[in-house]
């Protein structure tokens, strides 16, 4: 009999022993598994800081899907508190400028959805005095009847001389998404005041 109880006590201590064994090994594994995620994860975001003379922003977005998470951080402001918003698309590009002539720079974040069309809008933020920052309104390139014709996205934006730069190209009826054959429009954008806040105003728009 003790012999037998011996025995039993061995192979009851070895299955424990295995059994902790098997759950370290899963629980090692679960561990490197969320860490490999969030690698994934933050290879995705965008994360870049820019400065105007003594100002600046640092711009982060998690570009992880079609909704994403962006957040505005000033900086050397007299009020530095952080903006966060969605966004309906991923970030392609900041910059950051004076365009209202005030001293203070506005900050631009380029914002492309998903999907084959790639339209694009802007995020932008423009300080008061310094202080608080508001947003300024972007007008939808659908929305207007002069833009629209042949738009079909694609859209790219940059600052030039001052004023916002919106270039897309022009679709004849027979063309593809993806084999546009007309010219390029660009509309430049100056900053305004508008009755409910700044707002983006067609300064001039050209083909070429």
């Amino acid at each position: 009999m003790k012999k037998l109880s011996i025995i039993a006590l061995v192979l009851s201590t070895t299955l424990l022993t295995f059994s902790c064994k098997e759950k370290t090994k899963e629980a090692v594994t679960e561990t490197k598994v969320v860490e490999v995620e969030k690698v994934v994860e933050k290879s995705n975001d965008f994360v870049k800081e820019l400065k105007f003379k003594n100002f600046g922003y640092k711009v982060t977005a998690t570009n992880s899907g079609s909704l994403n998470k962006l957040s505005i951080q000033p900086i050397g402001f007299e009020q530095n508190q952080e903006i966060t918003q969605e966004i309906d698309g991923t970030v392609t590009g900041v910059d950051t400028e004076d365009l209202n002539g005030d001293g203070y720079p506005e900050i631009l974040v380029y914002v492309t959805s998903a999907g084959s069309g790639s339209y694009g809008t802007v995020v932008c933020y423009s300080p008061n005095e310094g202080k608080s920052l508001s947003q300024v309104y972007f007008p939808e390139t659908a929305g207007n009847k002069k833009l629209s014709k042949g738009y079909m996205g694609h859209d790219e934006f940059e600052v030039i001389e001052g004023t916002l730069a919106h270039r897309f190209p022009i679709y004849k009826d027979t063309d593809s998404n993806a084999n546009p054959t007309g010219k390029t429009k660009q509309v430049q954008y100056e900053l305004k005041n508008g009755e409910n806040g700044r707002v983006f105003a067609i300064k001039k728009v050209i083909e070429y």
